[in-house]
């Protein structure tokens, strides 16, 4: 569907709708897009992992886990993983994305009730992620203190340089501790981000040869558990890395992964306008309506604008406040609309110029496109579900 169009119609449909605030859209269409495409690039063999804060709504995640069978996600903040576990059943695990502190998980662990429609073991179906001996033993005593094992994936570092264990002997010393804890803690696997891969100058590396030293490492650290330390070791192992900007190039290397996390590649915000994405569809925005509609450009203290500034500016041919603002997204629709800088951003009416080439009346709607998923949906507390145009449903957004 042409540009115009699509966004002229779901105008249309959003005038129709009972409220017009600012409301975060999901187009379910290109979504689909989007997950046809994940399952067509994901490695063989590897099982996909969906990374919740990229898609903070627990709709959202049922609709992809079901439409692609996956059964593991990954949790970045404690509060998605209390209310996630309220509602998941007893065959999804979850990994923690980055490390916690030791009084979040035990607050975690005491404030956990379980549900009996959903049989959610927050100790078997949890892995919590260590990037150093000082986590583990922290972790180890407060097993010691609930009577249950925590299942550990360590954090290794593959080149990102953001933490975890960098080195064979470190990553010894850690498993040392997990063997010698083995009542209290359970080795569950690793874990081991890439996004340098993609990210890195061409002049100081290739995607490929970053990719190819990244696997490397992770490959010897699997080494290590599987010949030194065989107490620990099993099949069933956790080998996480990739991300939505380089899971696909996993497809076809030597990658040592087993389970490949991807998120923000389903709804593709701004930031993830990049090569190894390219046939990936932008499946969500941002609507906020028209409040006030003035013609010309008026500023304080200034006044209207000279005529001959709208001549050799052709934006400032009509001004719009809006419901809102100074998100985190790129204005994408009517296409020459732009935020007044000199007015500023504000978080209540934002101030807008366009040339009138696309005319905008009060109660339409102006469309932006937001840069990440994982904090600018959070902010308008549901999602509104598009199909073939039409408004289609609400979902919820995860508890924070």
């Amino acid at each position: 569907m042409d540009k115009t169009l699509y966004f002229k119609t779901l105008n249309q449909r959003l005038r129709a709708q009972n409220r017009a605030i600012p409301t975060l859209l999901i187009d379910l269409d290109r979504l689909d897009h989007n997950i046809a495409l994940v399952q067509q690039k994901l490695k063989a063999g590897a099982n996909l992992r969906l990374v919740v804060k990229s898609l903070p709504s627990p709709d959202l995640l049922h609709y992809v886990m079901e439409r692609t069978g996956c059964r593991k996600l990954m949790v970045f903040h404690q509060p998605f993983l209390s209310d996630l576990a309220q509602h998941l059943k007893d065959n999804v695990d979850i990994l923690l994305g980055k490390p916690m502190p030791v009084r979040t998980v035990r607050y975690f662990y005491q404030h956990f009730a379980k549900n009996p429609d959903t049989h959610f073991d927050p100790y078997r179906q949890v892995q919590w992620l260590a990037d150093t001996p000082k986590r583990l033993q922290e972790y180890a005593l407060l097993a010691a203190e609930t009577g249950q094992n925590l299942r550990i994936n360590l954090e290794i570092d593959t080149g990102l340089h953001r933490g975890g264990f960098a080195t064979p002997s470190g990553l010894r010393a850690a498993l040392q501790i997990i063997h010698q804890q083995q009542n209290s803690l359970v080795l569950s696997g690793l874990m081991g981000y890439d996004p340098q891969v993609v990210k890195l100058p061409r002049w100081l590396s290739s995607p490929a040869k970053a990719l190819a030293k990244a696997n490397q490492i992770y490959q010897e650290f699997i080494q290590i558990i599987r010949e030194e330390f065989p107490a620990l070791w099993r099949e069933d192992l956790t080998f996480n890395g990739a991300g939505s900007p380089t899971f696909g190039l996993h497809q076809n290397s030597d990658s040592p992964l087993n389970d490949v996390a991807i998120g923000s590649a389903f709804v593709k915000p701004t930031t993830f306008d990049i090569p190894t994405l390219a046939d990936f569809q932008p499946a969500c925005w941002i609507a906020t309506p028209v409040l006030k509609k003035m013609r010309g450009t008026k500023l304080p203290g200034l006044g209207q604008l000279p005529h001959w500034l709208k001549t050799v500016f052709l934006f400032l041919g009509e001004s719009y406040f809006i419901y809102g603002g100074y998100w985190k997204a790129d204005y994408c629709y009517p296409p020459d609309i732009r935020i007044n800088q000199l007015f500023g951003a504000s978080t209540n009416q934002s101030m807008l110029n366009a040339s009138g080439q696309h005319p905008l009346e009060v109660d339409d709607f102006v469309f932006l496109r937001p840069w990440q998923s994982e904090f600018v949906l959070l902010q308008f507390g549901r999602i509104v579900t598009v199909r073939n145009g039409e408004v289609s449903g609400e979902w919820r957004l995860l508890r924070q």
